[in-house]
């Protein structure tokens, strides 16, 4: 592992024994996932590379840092609006074009952004850079699943999510580097660049998938079923644990633990490298067992690790192998509530991957938001991690409902 040091603290770069772990899981793998990791990763970026460099595009724009925060709630907005509706309009185009014309927005519009001259251009364009995020992992998790063999779907979209955990593990540190010590128009112009690589590579790599048009009212049909607005309670609360963890980890582990600031970057590449693992060992549990009770497991695990860490955070040495469990938890669920959803909706498996995408977005508001209710009250930092023990729990206990009365064994 490499640190480079600077003036605003330690980065991150290398870990070659991650590194191999990596090549020897995808040695084998079939290109067309790898096409859509690359796209998982350019997402991943321009997502939660906005927390770090909120400071950088506020001073930069000459705004406050509560408005430069609406950029957040924006992209949110952006992945909401843009899950179906994008997934609409390209309803009647095979699946490989869509993903390609997806990642062409996608780096048009984070281009846009990188070079918005006013405080308005900036709000717009990240709100269209959201549009795209929901129908690619929609349109993606269908075509993953496509690409697996018998018994190996969740594995296959868990692989796509994998761009997302490199995101977190080492793009979002880089790119927080360069925008704190350079510029955060640089960051989001790389992100950019990685939008046209995606399209590249799902042009030249992915194959082609013969799929009977959508039917829009079939899809759209969907939704007037319980079960899919029970999955939909599932992500929208249960995720919002993890929210309720992430969003505060900085002052976490420097105001309760006691790091030092120049430790945070350590414990992110911690948390990106738990999420990395977790999100590889949650699609095997999901093809091992119904991914509704792999979905359970995860929930009741993730409350019981943020139980835990609530209790440990004043120690400070625990606020490493924390960080790195408590990434491997609550990244195992993602790839269980993917097939959740695609299991749910035959023959709307695109819109209802898509929705699923709008629902996580959603959790993030909810974790964030709930999460800050008690720091206001004047509780400590380590007081989010009870709020996001509950939305897990509730997370479990919808699973539990969800297994009752809709079972869908594979």
């Amino acid at each position: 592992m490499k640190i480079f040091h600077g003036k605003r603290g330690n980065i991150i770069l290398f870990n070659p024994y991650l590194c191999r772990s990596l090549i020897l899981h995808t040695r084998n793998m079939n290109r067309g996932l790898i096409a859509l990791a690359f796209g998982g990763l350019a997402i991943g970026m321009t997502e939660f590379n906005m927390m770090g460099l909120l400071i950088e595009i506020a001073r930069d724009m000459g705004i406050s840092i509560p408005k430069a925060s609406n950029l957040i709630g924006l992209y949110a907005l952006g992945v909401v609006v843009g899950a179906p509706t994008l997934v609409m309009l390209t309803a009647k185009m095979p699946p490989k074009k869509v993903l390609f014309y997806l990642m062409v927005l996608f780096f048009l519009f984070n281009g846009l952004f990188a070079m918005a001259p006013n405080e308005w251009s900036l709000y717009i364009a990240r709100f269209v850079s959201g549009l795209p995020h929901g129908a690619f992992f929609g349109v993606g998790s269908v075509v993953a699943a496509r690409l697996a063999k018998p018994g190996k779907e969740a594995q296959a979209i868990s692989i796509m999510f994998t761009g997302m955990t490199i995101a977190n593990l080492a793009g979002i540190p880089l790119g927080t580097y360069l925008g704190q010590h350079f510029s955060w128009r640089i960051t989001y112009g790389i992100i950019s660049c990685l939008g046209l690589i995606t399209a590249t590579a799902i042009y030249l790599w992915m194959p082609k998938i013969e799929e009977s048009p959508i039917n829009v009212r079939h899809q759209l049909h969907y939704f007037t079923k319980k079960e899919a607005w029970l999955i939909m309670a599932i992500i929208s609360i249960g995720t919002g644990g993890l929210f309720a963890w992430i969003s505060y980890i900085g002052p976490l582990v420097t105001q309760v633990s006691g790091l030092l600031e120049e430790r945070v970057p350590i414990i992110m590449f911690l948390v990106g490298s738990g999420m990395f693992f977790g999100n590889l060992l949650g699609g095997k549990l999901a093809d091992t067992i119904a991914p509704s009770r792999a979905a359970m497991f995860s929930f009741t695990l993730m409350a019981l690790c943020l139980l835990i860490l609530y209790f440990v955070s004043p120690v400070k040495w625990m606020a490493y192998p924390m960080a790195f469990i408590t990434g491997v938890i609550s990244f195992s669920i993602g790839s269980s509530l993917q097939m959740m959803l695609i299991l749910s909706a035959k023959g709307a498996e695109t819109i209802a991957a898509s929705a699923g995408q709008a629902a996580f977005n959603v959790g993030n508001s909810l974790g964030a938001y709930f999460g800050a209710i008690p720091i206001s009250l004047g509780y400590a930092y380590n007081s989010p991690l009870l709020v996001g023990v509950g939305m897990a729990s509730i997370g479990a206990v919808l699973s539990i409902t969800y297994m009752i009365y809709y079972r869908s064994s594979r």
